[in-house]
């Protein structure tokens, strides 16, 4: 499946889907993270490649967040997470993109951010909180509430 923006084609973002696709439009799209000490981290992704909130128009920046505190509704819903890491960083991947990540109070990392687990926990074998049931359902959760974007 083709983006409908590749202006940047250095930028993984650009140039590929960045992961399980759930849902996408013109404006943005909705994936999946293979992250296996947490599973079920989604990630918000803008289609045009841009840096910063302040590069969208403010009907943009309300339609990116509306997204962000959606799939952060869904999950909550479906995983009944400790609690829920939002982030935009992009000092790695300057295209706009939002972190979902749902915390548990016995993950490999927590209280501490997700980024900064250290060699010897991110060699442990992952102990996923989130089942497949789990986490199919949460796919499906999240295809349905998209489609009122």
């Amino acid at each position: 499946m083709s983006l409908p923006f590749i202006q940047n084609p250095e930028c993984g973002l650009c140039c590929g889907i960045g992961g399980e696709l759930v849902w996408q439009n013109d404006d943005l799209r909705v994936i999946m993270v293979d992250e296996p000490h947490f599973v079920g981290f989604v990630r918000v992704i803008w289609q045009e490649h841009v840096a910063e909130m302040t590069d969208l128009l403010p009907a943009q920046r309300s339609t990116l967040m509306k997204t962000v505190c959606l799939v952060e509704d869904v999950m909550r819903q479906v995983l009944n997470p400790t609690k829920i890491n939002l982030a935009s960083l992009g000092n790695m991947t300057p295209h706009l993109h939002w972190h979902v990540i749902p915390r548990f109070l016995d993950d490999v990392n927590f209280p501490n951010p997700v980024w900064a687990i250290s060699p010897i926990e991110s060699a442990q074998v992952p102990q996923p909180h989130v089942s497949k049931d789990q986490y199919d359902a949460l796919v499906n959760a999240l295809k349905i509430a998209l489609w009122a974007v």
